[in-house]
């Protein structure tokens, strides 16, 4: 590999594991901090929105339902999540947050916007122009080649 290509892949694995290390940091704000950065990203996915199903939730995942419907069963033990069938049809599965829930996607949220705001404050306007377009381009990369539907 040569150097640029090396400096690239470096940079590319540091700031995928200080993210993580810093989401995970931040989940401890979090009241009991119970929740791990895939759960957090569970809620994310079931959003503040109401009520969504379990499909539309694994799919924004990228996740079968089979595997949203272990994790769901854990965030609801742990009070984050309610769930329930339609009326109209028994096989369509319903989740939402509970207002523990709702306070915890809250706080990930501002996580977020912090991180945005961070990152962007050190930027012109021609840079941040630059930033978003390579990322744009590198998340359509990954799409492609990893066949990610998300």
């Amino acid at each position: 590999m040569n150097n640029s290509k090396q400096v690239l892949n470096e940079l590319l694995v540091d700031l995928f594991n200080n993210i993580l290390r810093i989401e995970e940091k931040a989940l401890q704000d979090i009241e009991g901090h119970d929740l791990s950065v895939t759960e957090m990203h569970t809620l994310e996915a079931i959003g503040t929105e109401g009520e969504r199903s379990m499909s539309e939730a694994a799919k924004k995942l990228n996740i079968t339902v089979g595997t949203l419907t272990t994790a769901v069963a854990k965030l609801m033990a742990k009070g984050y999540v309610e769930r329930r069938r339609t009326e109209e049809d028994k096989r369509v599965v319903l989740v939402k947050l509970t207002e523990k829930g709702r306070i915890a996607n809250s706080v990930h949220e501002r996580f977020h916007e912090e991180m945005i705001k961070a990152t962007l404050e050190h930027l012109d306007t021609d840079e941040e122009e630059i930033l978003r377009k390579s990322l744009e381009k590198l998340t359509v990369f990954f799409k492609e080649k990893y066949e990610y539907k998300g």
